[in-house]
């Protein structure tokens, strides 16, 4: 029951993280940028305030994150993970006894 509540929860932060994302505007993609057409910006852009979109998708990153390290940690035990379902030969106890070497032939 809890697994599949954080598995919603975190396909929901997946989506709105996607929109957020997608929301955003770039910074300095245009062409003129490339070749130094916008003197008036820093190196990486404009520098600004953060607006309710950037803060978003800090937010919605963590979470996404937070729910990635759930899930791993929910599948990493039980018997679902990788190798539960892996049945391993019996192991020996003591080595096989040594069968004596044939007698030699007397002629």
């Amino acid at each position: 029951m809890l697994y599949y509540l954080v598995t919603t929860l975190y396909v929901v932060v997946c989506l709105f993280l996607l929109v957020v994302v997608l929301l955003q505007q770039g910074r300095a993609g245009d062409i003129a940028a490339a070749f130094g057409g916008s003197s008036s910006q820093t190196a990486f852009g404009a520098r600004s305030g953060a607006t309710l979109l950037t803060r978003a998708t800090s937010i919605l990153a963590v979470l996404f994150m937070a729910g990635s390290l759930a899930l791993a940690i929910y599948w990493d035990k039980g018997a679902n993970s990788a190798g539960g379902g892996i049945k391993l030969p019996p192991t020996q106890s003591a080595p096989a006894p040594v069968a004596p070497p044939p007698a030699p032939v007397k002629k």
